[in-house]
């Protein structure tokens, strides 16, 4: 077994860091997938209350991220950026949120 020296250990991004640079690409992710995101469903239907729910948990889910992210909860933002973007992929994956055609963004029908 070969032993690492001093450097080779200084060298690797500690799991602290590896999981604050997660937790900034998917707040910019998140991010943008709600600035693209869009409402595809016809107002005063039933789906479109559907879509705004959906846009109501990302936005609370992100916000809560944030809030997380700023106490150094890095785990909890994390897992709450991650909520975030569901809920808005499930919304496109189902036809009430336009993901406006971005198969990078969000999963698409």
């Amino acid at each position: 077994m070969e032993r690492k020296t001093m450097n080779e250990h200084a060298s690797t991004p500690t799991l602290e860091h590896q999981l604050g640079e997660k937790v900034n690409k998917y707040r910019h992710v998140t991010q943008t997938a709600l600035s693209k995101v869009r409402i595809a469903a016809k107002e005063n239907t039933k789906e479109y209350t559907i879509a705004m729910d959906f846009l109501t948990m990302s936005n609370n889910y992100f916000n809560d991220a944030i809030h997380f992210q700023e106490q150094g909860q890095l785990l909890l933002a994390l897992a709450a950026f991650s909520y975030a973007h569901a809920w808005m992929d499930a919304g496109v994956r189902s036809g009430i949120l336009d993901g406006l055609h971005d198969d990078v963004l969000f999963t698409l029908p």
